[in-house]
């Protein structure tokens, strides 16, 4: 059984979906823009898209491993020496 989540947990890293939707208004603002040479506001873009994808999983890292160390402690806590 871990075996199966481990390997459905490593694949679904691999597998990527394409996804065309996007907001319209900031695609137009892109497009304008890039094509009078300018590539600022889409850089900008991309570095808030990827903010905003980073942070859940950031977040989910720090209180998993608070949890991880408090778990320890505890079991540490309680075993007869």
């Amino acid at each position: 059984m871990k075996f199966k989540i481990l390997f459905l947990l490593a694949a679904s890293f691999f597998i990527t979906i394409g996804a065309s939707a996007q907001c319209a208004m900031c695609r137009a603002s892109v497009e304008n823009n890039v094509s009078n040479g300018d590539t600022s506001i889409g850089a900008g873009l991309n570095n808030g898209i990827l903010y905003l994808v980073v942070m859940p999983y950031l977040m989910a890292g720090i209180i998993g491993y608070l949890w991880y160390r408090n778990s320890k402690k505890k079991k540490a806590k309680f075993q007869p020496r």
